[in-house]
């Protein structure tokens, strides 16, 4: 089992940046794929971006492409989100996830069965 604890989020302006970190206990996070995925209020929960098992590949959702960068630490169990120019319309919850081994990026929510509780960020205009 592995449990995943989300941190970093908050309250910044648009235009600012912000980092997520997500670290994992139980089991490690290498052999695995990982996500980050968010949550605005009363939509569905939308992939952001992946990473495959030692950081070689990443992909992401177009909307944050350019803006976003997923990144892994395997030694210190931790997966990253730094968040740059955020906009408003970035507000939302934001829950990172990981996979059973596997050695693929994965942009759908069900390839994920590991999801820890959400880090809340708020954009403000």
């Amino acid at each position: 089992q592995v449990q995943l604890v989300e941190s970093g989020g908050g309250l910044v302006q648009a235009g600012g940046s912000l980092r997520l970190s997500c670290a994992a206990s139980g089991r490690t996070l290498s052999s695995r794929t990982m996500g980050w995925f968010r949550q605005a209020p009363g939509k569905e929960r939308d992939f952001v971006a992946s990473i495959n098992w030692i950081g070689a590949s990443t992909y992401y959702a177009d909307s944050v492409k350019g803006r976003f960068t997923i990144s892994r630490d395997n030694v210190k169990n931790t997966v990253y989100l730094q968040m740059n120019n955020l906009k408003p319309e970035d507000t939302a919850v934001y829950y990172c996830a990981g996979t059973n081994y596997d050695t693929q990026i994965r942009s759908t929510s069900t390839s994920y069965i590991y999801w820890g509780q959400g880090t809340q960020v708020t954009v403000s205009s």
